[in-house]
């Protein structure tokens, strides 16, 4: 946690005698072992949420059912088979000839895992063919989770008749933001701007009182590590203790956000929603040698702070929008359009249609969750359960991205397209390689013709050339050609790769057809392409007939009178820096989704967001500079019997550091981090497997570099990423759990990671000018807590 284990040193765990050997460690070295043990509260663990079963059903489930079972297992089918009916909740739970298919939470008792197993001879399905062993996998994980199935009794889904748009147009996220008066409150000498005045408001309105300010040791610890996600040096410390001036902590600030490392830390945030992975993860788990070119398009994005509004909009169609400046200008917004090509993708399917399909699925989901906080991929099979989401306003936006060319070619294994980049410097270097190779194969043309030429001398009037010369050769020119020729060979694997970037560019323009329950093998009526209908009042833009409409709905989403784009991405800023965001549910401003503790605030924020030109330093500076984020965590039985989950901001929310800032700032405080920014550590290239026939990852991650340059392969994580609640690389996720597990604190205790930091550390601190181990630990409190040990912590001596 930033406030209770790395600011105070809590938790540590207790070295008792090695009965082996009788030996005691070293007060020094126990203090250095339990200092490095960070971030476990004593309290007992907080399980992970669990996934959203009726979302699961509906994207993962549903789909497969309607494909692979319909036909023989539903109302449309000319005779259902066996009497088991699958297209309604009640037909599995009732069950066919022979009884319930299905029992929750019981995969290897329920007779439709059985069956598509082909766990008995008799009990096939289907019988025509096995499934793949990933549609059993998600079938036997449904099942495990209670087979969660919102369909609700013979009841058929929603149709579009029954959307209520008027309804649904007055639900506040569908609202335009407008800009509240900042309430007046009672103690006007506490708030330093209107974002403390909104959450004072509500304090007061509950009889509590904020909590005091925050000491400048934790303060500027706690804004080290949320702008660039690393521990303050000592000298920076020690500067702003001694700095008096009002603006210190202004200045603090202003230092962090013009630090490259800020782009590194809230890059990664951002990396989280765009489901970044240098992988496909689904089957072959392929390399995505390039995808690091968009991992450091994001870091530079937010380091420059590249306005949101023109950042979403080179993600979304960087290629269509209209030249302006420089060749590396241009780059960059191709390389932007990686945030489309990053997902996960099935590269073996058979059905090259249905793996399009589903790979256009997969970028209407990311984009709405992304941008706009909606679910829209809920739509694809019917329409949406929840919010005014037509399932042919699904097909509208899927027409967008069926005209957009993702993919080179569908043939398995299938090849993404990859967009080349190559400058002119590249390309004369390029020209230059081939010209070497013509040269050394001219060269070795004219020795054989040479010798050629002396063997018809030698042998006289009569001879004739046999088809195969070299034979004949004088072994020096056998040799001399030998030698020409592996110089050749050497030279040709030594061309200069051109480099190129995944991404997207336009393909064949066409609408869509809805998919009948989400087959493409059923298809019904034709849907323009435009967006969704709730949500068209607001400057609903025109799809061009000649291109995909992506830029066209990336303008529309940044209109500064949509109603979504910007709360989303305040409402994200919020959750980076407090833990949790003023609507819960990052990724979902849905009927389902939270609703927000303080509606006028958050719709503050979004007007200054766009009033600054959309930056999100500016926010930075708005949240951070004020009372607000000053307060301490400091206890309070009121606010917590009143404010239990400290809604209200009363305090300061201690938070756990993800698992990048935890491995981190173990090597800064190793003296171990390779400051090195951008580039690739994959050892596998570009469409490379990243197992061979052994199953076995040669990832390697024990090096210096920040965490957001070590390799995410999906299926595959790195064993402390998965350890400390890393993001599932596969979707969007805007709001990472947090767990606590005995794993960690085993982690911290045993792991090579902390052993090698330990030890560097301590080779270090037991330099001969530190006189005693009073002074050693004094040091060690500094650089790893940025504060001086507490007199106990100094004299305390080890347990028997």
């Amino acid at each position: 946690m930033i406030e209770t284990s790395l600011l105070r040193g809590q938790c540590t765990p207790r070295h008792k005698t090695n009965r082996a050997t009788g030996d005691k460690p070293g007060r020094f070295v126990t203090v250095l072992i339990s200092l490095l043990a960070i971030g476990f509260p004593d309290s007992a663990s907080a399980a992970a949420p669990e996934q959203d079963g009726n979302t699961f059903f509906e994207q993962k489930i549903r789909p497969l059912l309607v494909e692979r079972c319909y036909e023989c297992h539903s109302k449309d089918a000319k005779k259902i088979r066996g009497g088991l009916s699958l297209d309604l909740k009640d037909g599995w739970v009732k069950g066919g000839d022979l009884g319930p298919s299905i029992e929750p939470g019981k995969p290897d008792t329920s007779l439709l895992i059985q069956a598509v197993r082909y766990d008995d001879e008799d009990l096939k399905m289907p019988p025509k063919g096995k499934l793949s062993e990933h549609e059993i996998a998600l079938l036997t994980q449904w099942v495990a989770m209670g087979a969660p199935d919102p369909r609700t009794g013979g009841a058929p889904a929603p149709t579009r008749a029954q959307i209520d748009l008027e309804a649904g147009r007055n639900f506040w996220a569908f609202r335009a933001p407008v800009d509240p008066p900042i309430p007046v409150v009672k103690n006007a000498a506490w708030p330093r701007s209107g974002l403390d005045r909104f959450l004072l408001a509500g304090i007061e309105e509950k009889g509590l009182q904020p909590a005091p300010l925050a000491d400048k040791r934790t303060l500027i610890r706690r804004a080290t590590f949320d702008l660039i996600g690393l521990p303050p040096k000592p000298e920076e410390i020690d500067a702003f203790l001694a700095d008096e001036a009002p603006d210190a902590f202004d200045r603090v600030v202003d230092r962090l956000l013009a630090s490259p490392h800020y782009g590194e830390r809230w890059g990664r945030h951002w990396l989280d929603v765009a489901r970044y992975a240098d992988s496909n993860g689904l089957d072959e788990n392929v390399a995505y040698g390039n995808s690091w070119r968009y991992r450091d398009y994001v870091i530079n994005a937010f380091n420059q702070d590249k306005p949101f509004a023109q950042f979403l909009r080179e993600q979304l169609a960087g290629d269509l929008m209209p030249v302006e400046g420089d060749e590396a200008a241009t780059h960059e917004r191709l390389i932007a359009t990686g945030f489309l090509s990053l997902g996960p993708k099935v590269l073996a399917e058979v059905d090259e249609t249905k793996m399009e399909m589903d790979i256009v699925d997969e970028q209407v989901d990311t984009v709405g969750r992304a941008f706009m906080g909606l679910t829209l991929g809920c739509a694809r099979c019917h329409d949406h359960k929840f919010d005014p989401i037509a399932t042919t306003d699904y097909y509208a936006l899927a027409g967008v991205f069926r005209s957009t060319k993702t993919m080179e070619t569908f043939a398995k294994v299938a090849r993404w397209y990859e967009i080349p980049l190559a400058t002119k410097q590249d390309q004369a270097r390029l020209a230059e390689h081939a010209k070497q190779v013509a040269a050394q194969k001219a060269t070795i043309d004219a020795l054989a013709r040479s010798a050629n030429e002396k063997l018809k001398a030698s042998a006289g009037a009569g001879f004739v050339l046999p088809k195969a010369p070299e034979p004949l050769y004088p072994q020096a020119t056998k040799d001399e050609l030998k030698r020409l020729r592996d110089a050749l060979s050497a030279l040709e694997k030594s061309a200069p790769v051109m480099p190129s970037a995944m991404g997207v560019t336009e393909g064949p323009v066409a609408d869509v057809r809805v998919h009948i329950r989400g087959s493409h093998l059923s298809l019904g009526e034709k849907v323009a392409r435009r967006v969704p209908t709730v949500l068209a009042s607001t400057g609903a833009p025109t799809f061009s007939a000649s291109q995909s409409g992506r830029l066209e709905l990336a303008r529309w989403l940044t209109d500064p009178a949509h109603p979504l784009t910007s709360r989303v991405m305040v409402n994200r800023i919020w959750r980076w820096h407090f833990g949790k965001g003023l609507v819960s549910t990052p990724d979902n401003f849905g009927a389902l989704g939270g609703r927000p503790s303080h509606p006028p605030l958050l719709d503050w924020l979004a007007q200054r967001f766009v009033e600054s030109g959309w930056s999100i330093k500016a926010m930075h500076r708005i949240i951070m500079l004020s009372s607000t984020y000053r307060m301490s965590s400091t206890f309070d039985p009121k606010g917590v019997q009143l404010d239990p989950e400290n809604l209200l901001h009363w305090r300061f929310s201690p938070r756990r550091l993800e698992a990048e800032a935890i491995r981190d700032a173990l090597l800064t405080v190793g003296s171990r981090l390779d400051p090195t920014m951008g580039g690739s550590l994959l050892n596998v290239a570009n469409r490379g497997y990243f197992f061979d026939h052994t199953s076995k990852d040669a990832t390697n991650y024990d090096v210096g570099r920040r965490s957001v340059y070590l390799p995410i392969v999906r299926n595959h994580l790195y064993d402390a990423f998965d350890l400390f609640d890393y993001s599932e690389a596969g979707v969007t996720n805007g709001d990472r759990a947090t767990t606590t597990v005995a794993p960690q604190a085993l982690f911290m205790m045993n792991s090579e990671l902390v052993d090698q930091t330990a030890r560097t550390l301590a080779t270090e601190l037991l330099a001969p000018k530190l006189s005693s181990d009073a002074d050693r630990i004094g040091r060690l409190y500094l650089r790893a807590f940025g504060r001086p040990p507490e007199p106990a912590e100094v004299t305390r001596r080890n347990l028997p």
